[in-house]
């Protein structure tokens, strides 16, 4: 949909309570449009424009933690899921490197420990177009991993992620609702603060997921240590034992390089020393 005519829907209808007078773009992703609203009362919003389902699974994520402060405030969703509306979060999405274990222990207490088992629960792996298992989730995102990785890593290794997934096969696991796409590039900081988490890809599975995502989404400090501090604030989703965890560590350390292979090739011989760090740890730990 064309911008101004959403904005003159939103204006006509009252939507926000104050007419719109501003409106700018914003970096998105790579599918969806990302706009800045500015109310005549003094008020951000962004609105946000996507495939339908993308947005129903998004502001069910947002309605199910609509109360907790790290999240931004869902406004408005239009009739059809076009598009949807929520508060914005003033600050910056550079993020300093230096404070991981800080950034992992804030996401922790305001965010992780606080989610819910999934409502209408019916698939596993990415809300819009669930699965029948999380373990073929996990297989299916570790597939397309290998389609980057093969010729940056020895085919063992692909094997080695596959064992791991096969291995906990049969794990019974409850399904949260997760944010799917929690890395430090959807954080806001203020003053190196982390202020607020936004655009989430909702996943339904562990939420040790989420953990291990927002560790290894940069390269800085991915250290046994730091992982280890953070961890013990874990109150959901940390029924296993300590070796169980660091095979799931490699396992998401797999699926970040292939993203960083993809989209921060700069970064990408960090994250192989960190790999080969974490096959060592894990050895260690059996």
């Amino acid at each position: 949909m064309d911008i101004q005519e959403i904005i003159s829907k939103l204006n006509k209808e009252n939507t926000l309570n104050s007419e719109v007078i501003m409106h700018k773009p914003l970096s998105g992703g790579t599918v969806s449009q990302l706009f800045l609203l500015q109310t005549k009362d003094g008020k951000k919003y962004a609105l946000k424009v996507n495939e339908p389902k993308i947005i129903q699974s998004e502001v069910q994520y947002l309605k199910s933690y609509s109360h907790l402060e790290i999240l931004p405030d869902f406004q408005f969703v239009e009739a059809t899921n076009k598009y949807l509306v929520y508060s914005f979060i003033e600050g910056s999405t550079s993020y300093i490197s230096g404070n991981k274990r800080e950034l992992l222990e804030t996401l922790v207490h305001e965010l992780i420990n606080h989610y819910k088992t999934a409502p209408d629960f019916n698939g596993w792996g990415w809300a819009d177009e669930p699965t029948h298992s999380w373990y073929s989730f996990l297989l299916s995102r570790t597939q397309e991993a290998s389609g980057i990785l093969d010729t940056h890593l020895k085919k063992e290794d692909y094997h080695l992620v596959v064992d791991l997934i096969e291995k906990h096969k049969e794990s019974k696991i409850r399904p949260f609702l997760l944010h799917g796409d929690l890395g430090v590039h959807n954080f806001i900081f203020h003053n190196g603060q982390l202020k607020g988490v936004i655009d989430p890809c909702p996943v339904i599975g562990d939420p040790l997921y989420d953990f291990i995502y927002a560790f290894c989404s940069s390269p800085d400090d991915l250290t046994k240590a730091t992982f280890d501090a953070a961890t013990v604030c874990l109150s959901v989703g940390k029924n296993y034992e300590t070796s169980t965890i660091y095979e799931y560590v490699l396992i998401g350390l797999y699926h970040r390089l292939a993203t960083c292979k993809k989209h921060h090739p700069n970064d990408f011989e960090e994250y192989v020393k960190a790999w080969y760090y974490w096959k060592e740890i894990l050895v260690k730990s059996l």
